[in-house]
């Protein structure tokens, strides 16, 4: 055996033994995948990858995604190999409380993660907006002799991955697209939990599968030993720019464990303390040595920084002279991955006047059209449905996948991937990414709404035909528990505009909010637009609810809170009650998440405690509003599902109307009495 094939073998066998240590360890976690995927994973990093560890958000550096996130102890190998900022206490502290290597990777946790992944098939999925990311920056900012962003976009995925339905749309929509620097590495290893594969996936040919969405499937027949067949298919991959590449690698789960390599006891349980020892000197290590990292092994991982950061001084010299040349885009550029809104943004968002009637989505549109003209990284997209979501970008074109061009992404009907790939382009940085379907359909993007909200990603979501008002359609497209089951979700902001200029300041709030996905949920019907002149002025939707109206020359002995098209419900009941002489203030609460970060003090000036008697008008699931009104309050809303019938009628029909929000008030000022 040749020096160097000794030390890639050193190499790849200290990122097994680390990985099984520290699985053994923790008594927890899945040994088989890093026993197996090792090789491929060290070809990939060594040879391959361009990283920096010292700098592991430089800008132009190639994206790694490791799909199947339960092999999370390979990548933590080796990121802690390389040099990243993660210790061997780190990697001791598996799946330990606040430890930076939890069960499954969490980009927030550990220093050169690229997204969080788990949930078998986000990852892949993820990587799909990361390669489109990519094409859009170089589109927007690369110039004749400068060429400033240039990177691939790598992904191990699983033979779970390949079972779920989000990477096949996910994959479909690269094919399409033609996505030539996404490059999958297959760990196909014909193994999952519950046994061979062949259980439940042995008819179909990933491979053909691939080539009919217009991938180039590379094969590799020995993926535990031939490391020369593995860098040779990553080079082929990396020549065809002209579509996405998968290499299937045919390994074998659990390398080196004599008793349990190739079964699913190798999967997602430790090895076993005498198992772990046999498997050990089974790859010539020593088993009394844990957690133990060979000098030579441990140089030539270092390495990898000494290239990174050569890689990243270059390129950094060449942008230096790009900025010079073109410094108006070399701020953009800066602003772009800072997160920031350049100035005057906001400039030129619409406005709507009194006795208007326009629908929240149409106006929503007009909003996305104001700020891309002033924001050239805002790119978004919808699952087939721009006519009534309202979302796209005029003179954006269509993105095209090999040149970057255009800014409106055409998912087709695939929300679970669309949700995913927009927090692909989150994750890679520089552009802000916005997604459009009707509300009901955010239950096909609920796993990535999820991984988007864990990873506070600055994802936005636009939901249109928000409620039972949507229609004839019926109770299929209607929303009614969508709206609360996203409130429950942390870490992600719900905001419910009731007319078009809170539309807009939905808009102004969103862009400023990133640091965490924010989705806005808006109205198929027209809806008046109120007399800012008589009521509250728009710009209070930021801090999430504020007093829209107040009766005139006394207190309020009762409030009435709502939200999106129940706002003018709430108002046309202020005013039958006024003509009673029943003081009542209207609270538009478009946003809980935002009202609830406010001052107690703010909270107290819009709903003071000494008002008990609260109403509270949601045409959505009930569920939560007492957390507002009170135990003693009253809710107003739907806990069934809705009807086929034109919007006004269901609407009157389950008791959307003034006059039933006026009674449910008279109703608590009479019980109050009593």
């Amino acid at each position: 055996m040749s020096e160097n094939r000794q030390l890639d073998e050193l190499c790849i066998n200290t990122i097994r033994t680390l990985s099984i240590d520290a699985v053994q360890k923790a008594n927890s976690g899945h040994p088989g995948m890093p026993l197996g995927a090792a090789p491929m994973a060290y070809v990939l990093w060594q040879r391959n990858l361009r990283h920096n560890p010292s700098d592991h958000d430089w800008p132009d550096r190639d994206r790694f995604v490791l799909s199947g996130g339960h092999a999370s102890m390979l990548i933590y190998s080796l990121l802690h190999l390389t040099g990243y900022d993660l210790t061997m206490q780190d990697i001791k502290s598996f799946r330990q409380w606040e430890s930076h290597t939890p069960g499954h990777p969490e980009m927030r946790l550990t220093p050169g993660l690229e997204t969080t992944t788990g949930p078998l098939g986000q990852g892949s999925a993820t990587a799909v907006g990361m390669a489109i990311a990519e094409r859009a920056l170089a589109y927007r900012f690369n110039r004749p002799g400068h060429k400033i962003v240039d990177h691939y976009t790598y992904s191990i995925v699983s033979d779970g991955d390949m079972m779920e339905g989000i990477s096949a749309e996910a994959s479909s929509l690269a094919g399409h697209l033609k996505l030539g620097k996404l490059i999958f590495l297959y760990d196909s290893n014909d193994v999952s939990l519950d046994g061979p594969t062949s259980l439940a996936f042995s008819t179909e040919d990933v491979g053909k599968r691939y080539e009919a969405y217009g991938w180039q499937v590379i094969h590799v027949s020995d993926g535990d030993t031939d490391l020369d067949a593995i860098d040779d298919a990553i080079s082929e991959a990396k020549a065809n720019t002209s579509r996405p590449s998968l290499i299937i690698v045919r390994t074998t789960i659990g390398y080196g464990s004599p008793h349990k390599h190739g079964t699913a006891a190798a999967h997602g349980s430790p090895l076993g303390e005498e198992e772990v020892a046999l498997t050990k000197k089974a790859l010539g290590w020593d088993p009394e040595k844990f957690f133990h990292v060979p000098d030579e092994a441990s140089a030539n991982f270092r390495s990898a920084a000494e290239r990174g950061q050569q890689a990243q001084q270059e390129w950094q010299k060449g942008f230096d002279a790009y900025a010079r040349e073109y410094p108006e885009l070399g701020e953009e550029w800066r602003q772009a991955f800072a997160g920031e809104l350049p100035p005057g943004w906001d400039t030129d968002l619409p406005s709507w006047e009194a006795g208007e009637e326009i629908a929240t989505r149409k106006a929503s549109g007009a909003v996305i059209n104001a700020i891309a003209a002033r924001v050239p990284t805002l790119i978004g997209g919808d699952a087939d449905l721009s006519s009534s979501t309202n979302t796209t970008i005029k003179d954006g074109a269509s993105f095209d996948g090999s040149t970057g061009h255009g800014r409106n992404i055409h998912f087709g009907v695939r929300e679970h991937a669309m949700a995913a790939i927009a927090n692909g382009i989150a994750c890679h940085k520089g552009a802000r990414p916005f997604v459009a379907t009707f509300f009901v359909f955010s239950d096909y993007m609920r796993p990535s709404i999820r991984i988007a909200a864990l990873s506070k990603l600055p994802t936005i979501y636009v939901w249109t035909h928000d409620s039972v008002a949507l229609g004839e359609d019926g109770p299929t497209h209607q929303p009614v528990e969508q709206l609360m089951s996203l409130r429950v979700m942390p870490e992600i902001s719900m905001v419910r505009p009731c007319d078009a200029n809170e539309a807009a300041e939905a808009w102004r709030f969103t862009m400023k909010h990133n640091h965490g996905p924010v989705g806005i949920v808006l109205s198929r019907q027209n809806l008046p637009v109120l007399d800012r002149s008589r009521f509250a002025p728009a710009s209070g939707l930021s801090r999430g609810a504020y007093v829209l109206s107040d009766p005139e020359g006394e207190p309020p002995t009762a409030i009435i809170i709502a939200t999106g098209s129940e706002v003018h419900l709430a108002l046309g009941a202020q005013e039958l009650l006024a003509e009673k002489g029943v003081p009542v203030r209207v609270v538009s609460m478009p946003c809980w998440e935002a009202f609830n970060s406010q001052s107690e003090e703010y909270r107290e000036s819009v709903l003071p405690s000494s008002v008990r008697a609260r109403v509270a008008v949601e045409a959505g699931a009930t569920l939560g509003w007492h957390r507002w009104v009170g135990d003693n309050g009253a809710v107003i809303g739907l806990d069934r599902f809705g009807a086929s019938a034109p919007g006004k009628t269901n609407m009157e029909k389950f008791g959307f109307t003034p006059e039933n929000v006026a009674r449910h008030v008279e109703e608590l000022l009479s019980a109050k009495k009593e």
